[in-house]
């Protein structure tokens, strides 16, 4: 190509480049090309070292939150690195069923209707379900694909499909043949909101305002019992006593031994109740005597086991009062509540009522108030998969980041409990258990036999072998816990229990699992677990936890304080790009969590806004670059340059890059992403554009008839400026995607075929890193700003010219400012800039003029003649006297002991730090006023 038809096309590229970054169009476009190029669908069998994530997969009727974009941002970040450092990348998406979620969506439609599921029926109930799933359940997906996710959508997987599904039938056939799932009759925690029952971690404690209400129960045979004619007893829960079965009092409570043994009578129903020793009775609490009700108090299950005591539900499954509850049979739970304190004052039985705060478990879904209830459920014992895990921690399998949440993870695996695992609902994998009905008249009682097994075929083969033929089984109607199948996630998505899969082969175990610290038992426990279990080995290498995304105000965002922001509005204001990057650099260190500044009147932050504002300075640094191409092409730009024929200026930005090359692949290898995002920002925005674009701006305008050296000095600057660009976009690429891959392919002329989310991390020259160069330019730099300082206290107007003094005794220093004069009076506008040695500088004649000190350097701004000195020394001295008053001020209220003793450490702190700066204020106002005597 002729160097006309260069300039031409140059041209034209420049034209068509934007003068303003539009993030919406870049970044729909930039993700059709990825998905309809495959770019992040890896192959198993491909070179390269396997690196796998699956993601923790969002509700299938989610929508998305802050949660998920900040989880989103982490995880692209390391996976679009660990792309760029050569390793064969999966990151594997997929969404779950939420059983309790989309099942309560569901009833709130066929309410609306004037149905109900039990009127449908579960066969048309579930083809509801799956109907809404193909038109409802793939809005999370859409939004996640907004963020520029680099997950292999191709693979994506939902926990109910016909793979996982099998996987989850062929774990719980297993766990059962060994005897770890077992059938029977416990109390658990029953969720009348949802109909099912729901594990201890499904449980959130609220502290509430309730009460204690005493009442009397009659001694059956008061003659015996020394003159008492009753014992009192005190509950928060008054609707239960119906199911009591005795009064419990401690065997050393002196009060009461004498009644062990003897009966007292229910009020409403005149059943007889004993009154027995244990020791969990605390004597010293209220009365000292304590209500139980096996069937509805874990403590009192307890008690009821060791004394072999009956249990009485009273109770329905609905939150409802049965046949037992007597009188206050089909009252709601609450409303029996009421009647019974009612019931018990009129008899004359109620004897104090007490404003009682106390901790109430609530249902994490069905966010009422749990009851525990006896219910037949099926359970996981939990002992040998924690005792496994444990073995497994001692090899630090996984490891933890931050390494404070293993001890979380460790003791929470001591003296965990059984696991419910079965719910009373319809949505989810249906157990696969079938009972043998025939054997016990055609119902389901705690006798009938039953068959586990992978497929009703199966059982039905079984079953055969014991119980011959005209045998009739029923399938079991509940549905396994969500986090049962979630628990498999890491290596059901990859083909498990087919352990030969390709896939399964080449990336499990997973590297690297990115989740927040919230759910490390819900989830992160359940898949170590049950990995530990099928797979022996650990499901992952690594287990990142992330704090949360806190509101403007710092508080935890949640559906009861109204507080969430969504995510939504604010890439539809500033870009994804803008959001990730916003809040990844606002991580402070790993596992920390972030705040995130919001204007709730606009729907703006000024974070994000910040974040999008760097989009704009590199995007703007990016069109400086083209317009100043001139005549070079790009291709001539993608050549190394002579390092020996570089400008001091272009050594120090390709040491700085060199430098920001090796710490931010170092930060993002060991997860420190906010550190990653900040040195990043600092090197682009400070070094790149405020810096080198200024130094060689001088250097990009000489013209082609300037002689050779100036233009071999101007290809240098531009080869070293397009260079630069080159390796900061896939430096930056994984934090900001879209951006990164427009722009890269602006300065390397790249096809759409060719794509920077695919391009290896930049060679890391280690003959350009220079501490020494890089010290000296910081030097130079503060100078220029405290040159740039005197100026604007000399109120010296842009366009006049003043001679710039240096002095220093450091000669390396002195030789780096004669290098750069040339520079330096291009950013300080300077007419002339001198340099000496002190020993020189004690020959020169004195002039009036302004003084400032940088570390090694004396900066001298003569002004005689430039400006009104004596309206100068005025408002310095006005500068000096306010400083001196501030200075007393502030002395005498830290001299002060009461008020050191008394005023709020934060307030004194703040007292010595404005007293610091007021003394440096004074002593750079003297050192200006001595200057101009």
């Amino acid at each position: 190509m002729s160097e006309h038809s260069a300039s031409e096309s140059l041209d034209n590229a420049v034209d068509a480049f934007p003068k303003t970054y539009d993030p919406f169009g870049t970044e729909s476009r930039w993700q059709k090309i990825w998905s309809d190029q495959e770019a992040f669908h890896p192959d198993p069998k491909a070179k390269g070292e396997p690196f796998s994530v699956v993601i923790p997969p969002p509700n299938v009727t989610g929508s998305l939150h802050m949660g998920h974009a900040f989880n989103t941002a982490l995880i692209d970040t390391i996976v679009r690195f660990q792309r760029s450092q050569g390793k064969n990348v999966l990151c594997l998406p997929g969404t779950d069923h939420a059983s309790i979620a989309v099942q309560s969506i569901l009833d709130k439609q066929l309410k609306a209707e004037g149905t109900t599921r039990d009127q449908l029926g579960r066969e048309a109930f579930l083809e509801r379900a799956w109907l809404w799933k193909s038109e409802s359940g793939g809005r999370i997906v859409k939004q996640l694909r907004r963020l520029g996710y680099s997950v292999d959508w191709k693979r994506e997987r939902f926990t109910m499909d016909e793979g996982l599904s099998k996987a989850v039938a062929e774990a719980f056939v297993r766990l059962h043949q060994k005897g770890l799932i077992y059938r029977g009759e416990y109390l658990v925690n029953w969720c009348p909101a949802s109909g099912s029952a729901v594990s201890d971690l499904e449980v959130e404690m609220k502290e509430v305002d309730g009460y204690l209400w005493h009442f009397q129960y009659p001694l059956t045979n008061p003659s015996a019992a020394n003159g008492l004619t009753h014992l009192e007893v005190a509950t928060t829960r008054p609707e239960t006593m119906m199911g009591d079965v005795a009064v419990a009092v401690n065997p050393s409570d002196k009060r009461y031994e004498d009644l062990i043994g003897q009966t007292l009578t229910l009020p409403f129903s005149g059943r007889q109740i004993p009154v027995i020793a244990d020791n969990h009775v605390d004597q010293a609490f209220g009365t000292g005597c304590v209500k139980v009700t096996p069937a509805h108090d874990p403590n009192d299950f307890a008690i009821g086991q060791r004394h072999k005591l009956p249990q009485i539900t009273v109770m329905n499954k609905d939150g409802t009062m049965n046949s037992q509850a007597g009188r206050f049979q089909g009252l709601d739970r609450f409303e029996a509540r009421k009647a019974v304190v009612a019931a018990l004052e009129e008899e004359g039985l109620l004897t104090k009522v007490e404003n009682y705060i106390h901790s109430v478990p609530y249902s994490d879904r069905g966010k009422v108030p749990v009851e525990p209830l006896l219910s037949t459920q099926w359970f996981v014992r939990m002992d040998s998969f924690a005792d496994r895990c444990q073995d497994f921690l001692s090899k630090k399998e996984p490891r933890f980041v931050p390494d404070r949440w293993e001890k979380v993870y460790k003791d929470w695996l001591v003296g965990i409990r059984d696991w419910c695992i079965s719910r009373q609902l319809w949505w989810g994998h249906r157990i696969p258990a079938w009972f043998v009905i025939s054997e016990t008249n055609n119902q389901i009682t705690d006798k009938t036999p039953y068959i586990v097994a992978i497929s009703e075929e199966d059982a039905r083969l079984e079953a055969s072998k014991e119980f011959g033929t005209g045998f009739k089984l029923l399938q079991d109607e509940d549905v396994l816990d969500t986090w049962f199948s979630s628990g498999l996630w890491p290596f059901s998505t990859l083909g498990w229990p087919n352990e030969q899969n390709a896939d399964y082969l080449s990336w499990y175990p997973t590297s690297t699992l990115i989740t927040g610290f919230d759910i490390i038992f819900f989830w992160v426990a359940r898949m170590t677990m049950l990995a530990g279990a099928f797979t022996d080995r650990m499901p992952f290498a690594d287990v990142y936890i992330h704090g949360l995304v806190r509101d403007e105000q710092n508080r935890k965002m949640s559906k009861s304080l109204g507080n969430g922001i969504d995510p939504l509005l604010l890439i539809d204001r500033y870009g994804s790009d803008a959001l990730r990057f916003a809040l990844v650099k606002e991580v402070a260190g790993a596992g920390q969590d972030i705040r995130l500044d919001y204007d709730r009147k606009t729907d703006t932050s000024v974070t994000v806004e910040a974040a999008r504002n760097f989009a704009n300075k590199i995007w703007n640094a990016t069109r400086f670059a083209l317009i100043n191409l001139g005549t070079t092409s790009l291709e001539e730009t993608l050549q190394e340059p002579d390092y020996s024929k570089l400008e001091l200026s272009d050594q120090w930005i390709l040491s700085r890059l060199a430098k920001v090359n090796a710490d931010t692949a170092n930060r993002f290898a060991k997860y420190s992403l906010g550190e990653a995002a900040k040195g990043l920002y600092e090197f682009a925005w400070n070094d790149f554009c405020d810096w080198y674009l200024e130094l060689i701006k001088r250097r990009l305008n000489h013209s082609e008839s300037s002689g050779e050296k100036n233009l071999i000095d101007r290809k240098n600057a531009q080869m070293v400026m397009f260079k630069v660009l080159r390796e900061l976009f896939v430096m930056l690429h994984p934090l900001m995607p879209h951006l990164t891959e427009e722009l890269w392919h602006v300065v390397t002329g790249s096809s759409e075929n060719q794509l920077l989310a695919l391009q290896p991390w930049p060679k890391l020259n280690k003959q350009f890193l220079d501490k020494d160069l890089e010290r000296s330019f910081k030097e130079l730099f503060e100078s220029i700003r405290l040159v740039r300082n005197l100026r604007a206290e000399a109120g010296l107007k842009p366009s006049q010219k003043v001679t710039v003094q240096f002095v220093s005794k450091n000669n390396s220093l002195l030789e780096l400012l004669k290098n750069a004069i040339p520079d330096i009076k291009s950013l300080t506008r300077a007419e002339e800039v001198e340099v000496f040695n002190p020993l020189d500088m004690a020959n020169k004649s004195s002039r009036k003029s302004l003084v400032g000190v940088s570390g090694e350097l004396e900066v001298i701004l003569p002004i005689e003649d430039l400006v009104d000195l004596q309206a100068l020394r005025s408002r310095l001295q006005r500068d000096f006297t306010k400083a001196e008053k501030e200075i007393n001020t502030l002395s005498n209220r830290l001299e002060n002991t009461s008020f050191i003793e008394k005023a709020p450490k934060k307030i004194v702190d703040e007292c010595r730090i404005k007293l610091s700066d007021a003394k440096s204020q004074l002593q750079l106002v003297s050192e200006r006023l001595i200057g101009l005597e």
